[in-house]
C-alpha cells in the first residue's frame, strides 16, 4: 500500500521531497482525487495538498484573489458570490463524467487546465492565472508571477505551470484576475441543425460584433425530446443583450431560412442548467465506452464526427463554437482508439 503524505504547509511539501530524493523514492500528487486521468503513475509515496488551504487575498476593488493549492473550488465559489464576482473562465465539474467524489481544488483545476464554455470569450483558465507559488523536483519553493496582470520577468512559469497536471512541480498557491458576475445571461436555441449547419450558424455568430459568451450545440441523439439543439450565450446589460439576441436572430435566419426554429431562454436558472450540461458533458454522465476530450479547428469538428460514424457508433458534442469536441466510442478497443487518433489526424 503506497504512503499517504498531507503536509499542511508549503514548509512540510519542501521537506516530504527533500526526503523522498534522499531515499530515491517516486511521488504521486493529488488534490481532490476527482480527476484520477491522464498517463498511469507508479509510485512510492501520494503527497495529497487539500491541507494546504485557505484563501490568503480576495481584493473585490483589485478584482484579486490568491488561494492555496488545496482550497476547495466550492470554497472560492461562495466567497467571490459574496461580491458578485466569479471566476470568469468558468472551471467544468468532471466528477459525473468520471465518477468520482470529494471536492475540486483550485490548485487541481490550474494543474489539469480546466476551461469551461465562456472560454471563447473571455480565454482560458491560463489567461486569468496571475501567479503561481510550486515546489520544484528538488524540493524548492519558487514564485512566479503576482498579483496584477503582465507582473512576470523572464520566464512565464505562470502560463507554463497551467494544465502541467503535477509534472513541473507542486502547487501550492495560485492567484487569479476575476471578474463581476454578468447583470443578464440568455441563451439562443436553434432547433434542428445538423452537425454541419450547427458549424455554420456558430461561426456566424462568433464572427459577428455581439459579443458572444458560449457556442455549443448538441445532436439530436443526446437531447431528450430528440431534437438537436445549437445553443448561443449571451451576456451582459439587459438592454445589450436583448439587442445583440435580436440581431443575431435575424443572421441565422438569413443563413438557414426563415423557416428555422428559434427560441430565447430568458430564464437565468434554465440559461444556467443549460450551460452548466454543457460545461460537465452530462449527456455523456454514465455512458459506457470511452470519452474522447478533442480540440480542433471548429470547421473541422463535423468532419471527425462524420467520418468516424461511418466506420463506427458514436455520439458527440460539440462546444468553443465547434473547436471542442467530446466524443463517446461505444466500444472501447485499441483498435477504436488507433482510429480516431488516425482520423483525427487526417482531417
Amino acid at each position: 500500500m503506497k504512503k499517504l503524505e498531507k503536509p499542511k504547509s508549503e514548509d512540510a511539501l519542501c521537506d516530504l521531497v527533500k526526503n523522498a530524493i534522499g531515499n530515491k523514492q517516486t511521488l504521486k500528487i493529488i488534490g481532490g482525487g476527482t480527476r484520477p486521468i491522464g498517463n498511469a503513475v507508479v509510485a512510492d509515496s501520494v503527497i495529497n495538498t487539500s491541507a494546504i488551504k485557505g484563501v490568503s487575498i480576495f481584493e473585490p476593488g483589485a478584482l484579486t484573489l490568491v488561494a492555496n493549492a488545496g482550497t476547495s473550488l466550492e470554497e472560492i465559489q461562495k466567497l467571490l458570490a459574496t461580491e458578485n464576482q466569479h471566476l470568469p473562465f468558468e472551471p467544468a465539474d468532471y466528477r459525473g463524467l468520471l465518477g468520482t467524489k470529494g471536492n475540486s481544488t483550485i490548485g487541481g483545476v490550474v494543474a489539469g487546465g480546466v476551461s469551461g464554455p465562456r472560454r471563447i470569450q473571455v480565454g482560458a483558465m491560463r489567461d486569468t492565472l496571475i501567479g503561481v507559488r510550486f515546489v520544484n523536483g528538488e524540493g524548492v519553493a519558487i514564485k512566479n508571477g503576482g498579483r496584477v496582470m503582465k507582473n512576470v520577468t523572464g520566464y512565464d512559469l505562470v502560463k507554463l505551470m497551467a494544465g502541467s497536471h503535477g509534472t513541473l512541480g507542486i502547487l501550492t498557491e495560485v492567484a487569479f484576475k476575476v471578474l463581476p458576475m454578468v447583470e443578464k445571461s440568455n441563451t439562443l436555441l436553434v432547433r434542428g441543425l445538423s452537425d454541419v449547419d450547427a458549424t455554420i450558424v456558430m461561426s456566424k455568430a462568433l464572427g459577428s460584433p455581439y459579443d458572444i459568451a458560449g457556442a455549443a450545440h448538441t445532436p439530436a441523439q443526446n437531447t431528450k425530446n430528440s431534437h438537436a439543439v445549437t445553443s448561443i450565450r449571451v451576456e451582459g446589460f439587459e438592454k445589450s443583450v436583448a439587442y445583440r439576441l435580436s440581431q443575431l436572430k435575424e443572421i441565422i435566419a438569413q443563413e438557414m431560412g426563415s423557416s428555422i426554429i428559434i427560441d430565447v431562454e430568458t430564464n437565468a436558472k434554465k440559461s444556467s442548467d443549460i450551460w452548466k450540461s454543457i460545461r460537465d458533458v452530462t449527456p455523456f454522465h454514465n455512458a459506457k465506452g470511452a470519452v474522447w476530450k478533442i480540440s480542433v479547428k471548429p470547421t473541422d469538428g463535423a468532419k471527425v464526427v462524420n467520418a468516424l460514424s461511418a466506420i463506427m457508433q458514436v455520439k458527440s458534442l460539440y462546444d468553443w463554437g465547434g473547436g471542442l469536441v467530446w466524443l463517446l466510442v461505444e466500444e472501447d478497443t485499441i483498435t477504436n482508439a488507433e482510429i480516431v487518433r488516425k482520423t483525427v489526424g487526417n482531417v
